[in-house]
């Protein structure tokens, strides 16, 4: 059948529009291999944001092998024809995107996946990778020089991950700006404890083999999350201000250093509560493992690992972390004296609420004590640089820039401040401009040079 000119060019402006809508539409790109955090480039992967990870671990102490299957739920945040995802060493045999099998290439420690059909920005979808082999520890300059993240004890393991070993033991975003909730299943032989993050929902022993399932419900960075396995003295109850606690012990330390890690644990989750405001996550605990080699202690979210019995002190800064470093998370680790910085100075408020040193005696004293010329004054804790993250200046002059504020701003002020942070930026990530901005808002002051001389400029400030 033929068609009237008028037919014809109707019919041709019809399809120049259909071409234009669909020359607007963007066209699928590759997910970018990292966030772009300058102290770790290709952490953290672009183009998704992630929800939920299901994972489920099988460790045999035997061969220190796992054996992983993990399934991320994400949402794309572009149109996506392949995307990456972060693991170390182990060994990857099966990936599924939506349930159908997808490909996969690896560089390294990133995992390229592209799936049969292209991904929709805003929509939905679910990833599951299958993998295996003999987790291997990070090491270096960054966490005191000491190895960390998945660590090898007499009975099990010890996982603290801080800040880039998450990927060592499952397939991630692993970078704290991308947070999300787990679900983490631990199967490992019976007579062994696996203990993660959350609310324990159910354990399950089945041919010699017992499978502990946490749902931590809350959003969690990467980094805090733990599969912390080994011969455990378990004490369950509430607090008296009434939060759930959990604490795992290691028998072999049970009687070491005099501390009452239960009790500290309740005593202190409940006066954080009064001063920080209202305890973020479901239940608060402890895992104090025999783990010498590591010599340090980690928030994981919900429940800090200590790699043996540690002070009363430290138990306080830990838990001053769900605060500040796992509910409010910096969005990029430069900023990481919002997280050891706030958790020195809690130490500070700890010994002043116990009568024994006040904050502004211990920020003299670390002052005082610290000629000019001293190393500590170099460090730019505003920006300490990857490999000095964990530097001294960055707990201690963190701390001190808080003791500053604190004065400058006077106590009424600066107690409002530090509950008004923890709701503001509630289980999200936030910046150094963040908190100044809140500081100045809540205390009617002008505090760019104060925040620019104790975080951002080398050398001893003048009090």
């Amino acid at each position: 059948m033929a068609l009237s000119r008028s037919a014809r060019l109707g019919a041709l402006a019809t399809a120049a529009a259909s071409f234009c809508v669909i020359a607007a539409a963007p066209a699928p790109h590759p997910g970018s291999d990292g966030v772009g955090d300058p102290y770790f480039p290709k952490l953290g992967n672009g183009g998704f944001d992630v929800r939920h990870y299901g994972l489920d671990v099988a460790y045999n102490p035997d061969t220190d092998r796992l054996d992983g299957r993990t399934t991320i739920t994400a949402r794309a945040t572009q149109n996506l024809s392949s995307f990456h995802l972060d693991l170390q060493k182990l060994q990857v045999t099966r990936v599924e995107v939506n349930g159908r099998r997808a490909k996969f290439t690896r560089d390294g420690d990133e995992i390229r996946v592209s799936p049969r059909d292209h991904l929709r920005k805003h929509r939905t979808f679910t990833v599951t990778v299958t993998y295996g082999g003999v987790p291997e520890p990070l090491s270096g300059p960054i966490v005191f020089g000491s190895d960390y993240g998945w660590m090898k004890t007499t009975d099990g393991v010890f996982v603290a991950c801080e800040p880039n070993a998450a990927s060592t033991w499952f397939p991630s975003s692993d970078h704290p700006s991308d947070k999300a909730a787990f679900d983490i299943r631990i199967k490992a032989p019976k007579g062994l404890t696996g203990v993660s993050n959350g609310r324990l929902v159910d354990t399950d022993t089945k041919g010699g083999q017992t499978v502990a399932h946490w749902r931590e419900s809350k959003p969690m960075a990467t980094y805090l999350a733990t599969a912390t396995i080994g011969k455990f003295d378990v004490k369950k109850g509430r607090t008296p201000g009434g939060t759930p606690i959990y604490v795992a012990i290691d028998p072999v330390l049970e009687n070491s250093n005099n501390v009452d890690v239960y009790g500290v644990t309740a005593e202190v989750t409940d006066y954080w509560s009064k001063v920080f405001g209202p305890y973020p996550f479901e239940e608060t605990g402890a895992i104090v493992d025999d783990m010498p080699q590591a010599g340090f202690s980690l928030e994981t979210q919900t429940k800090p690992v200590y790699s043996a019995i540690r002070s009363e002190s430290t138990i306080a800064h830990e838990l001053a972390h769900q605060w500040f470093g796992d509910s409010v998370t910096p969005e990029k680790w430069s900023d990481i004296w919002l997280n050891e910085g706030f958790a020195t100075y809690s130490q500070w408020l700890w010994s002043e609420h116990k009568g024994t040193q006040s904050a502004r005696d211990a920020f003299l004293a670390g002052y005082t004590s610290r000629p000019a010329d001293a190393p500590f004054w170099q460090t730019v804790v505003g920006d300490p640089q990857r490999d000095t993250m964990f530097a001294s200046a960055v707990y201690q002059r963190g701390a001190m820039t808080l003791q500053v504020l604190r004065e400058r701003i006077g106590d009424k002020a600066f107690f409002k401040l530090l509950p008004a942070w923890a709701k503001q930026q509630r289980y999200g990530n936030a910046e150094t401009a963040d908190f100044v901005r809140l500081a100045e808002k809540i205390s009617g002051k002008q505090l760019d040079s104060l925040f620019r001389t104790w975080l951002f400029t080398k050398g001893k400030p003048a009090l």
